[in-house]
């Protein structure tokens, strides 16, 4: 299948609303209220280092990157998917893909299983999320 009938296919609606409750998803998952604290601590960053980063280009190169995934989690999904679909879909790819992914490399550097719970966990969720949406607006 080609490129363009792939994307004839993908609900940009479904797209754009998954992609903006990922990035939603993302501020609440990693604010000091749940876990960016201890995120922060994992990684080694401090307040002084983030309020030295372009928070724009950051926030925007993050938007483009889920706004990729959720277009490839449409184009994966189909059109004939439900939310339930969509939801054991992203848990899957959350799950399966990402967070096994996430442990290899976590084991070779030597990270804590406290990070890999934080950052696997968010994936699963936001996959999970972004699949029932996609698949509930298809």
């Amino acid at each position: 299948m080609h490129l363009a009938q792939i994307l004839a296919g993908v609900n940009w609606l479904a797209v754009i609303v998954a992609t903006v409750t990922a990035f939603i998803l993302g501020a609440v998952w990693y604010s000091k209220a749940l876990f960016g604290n201890a995120w922060m601590q994992e990684v080694g960053l401090t307040e002084e280092a983030v309020k030295n980063v372009n928070m724009a280009r950051t926030f925007a190169s993050t938007f483009l990157l889920q706004i990729i995934a959720a277009i490839a989690l449409s184009a994966f999904l189909g059109s004939g998917s439900n939310w339930q679909e969509g939801l054991q879909t992203g848990l899957w790819i959350g799950l399966f893909w990402v967070a096994t992914a996430y442990g290899v490399t976590y084991l070779f550097e030597q990270r804590s299983l406290r990070l890999w719970l934080i950052n696997a966990g968010y994936y699963v969720a936001l996959y999970a999320l972004m699949g029932s949406i996609i698949g509930a607006l298809k």
